[in-house]
């Protein structure tokens, strides 16, 4: 009869460790990313910018940029812009990223990526930056060159 009860506490106790063995694996497999990375304090922004990144990649073409919206409140949106236009201005039109009226010095941007900022309603405007440095000239001449960094701030 000891026997018979020790069977069945052994058969038990085995059977629980097959249970946590399952859950301790099934866990693990939950907890990473796919490129295996483990999960953490962290990781589900990096899975965000991730995704962000790779949902920002936009249009098609030879040609590679950069390219980021700041809005007044300091929110950064990146893109990834694919083109064959040659200026960077043609580029964002193309994709819809900027809109604006054309003026005595060229196209006055009004609304990158959705968001309006017009000087004569708000007092406020979109600058257009190259390499972080204010743009010596409009977005509609300045020739794209690969691996400068283009980006339009609300000031």
């Amino acid at each position: 009869m000891k026997m018979k009860h020790s069977k069945k506490l052994l058969s038990f106790i085995l059977c629980m460790a097959l249970i946590v063995a399952m859950a301790l694996f099934t866990t693990g497999c939950n907890d990473s990313t796919d490129n295996g990375t483990p999960s953490g304090e962290g990781t589900e922004a990096n899975i965000q910018t991730d995704v962000q990144a790779v949902s920002n990649q936009l249009g098609e073409g030879s040609t590679k940029f950069t390219f980021t919206v700041v809005d007044k409140e300091g929110n950064e949106t990146p893109f990834e812009i694919h083109t064959d236009k040659e200026t960077v201005g043609d580029a964002l039109v193309e994709l819809g990223l900027i809109d604006g009226e054309e003026g005595d010095y060229g196209l006055y941007v009004k609304t990158v990526n959705g968001i309006t900022a017009d000087y004569d309603k708000d007092g406020v405007y979109w600058a257009f930056y190259v390499n972080d440095e204010y743009a010596p000239s409009g977005v509609d001449s300045t020739v794209i060159t690969e691996g400068n960094h283009y980006s339009f701030k609300v000031e």
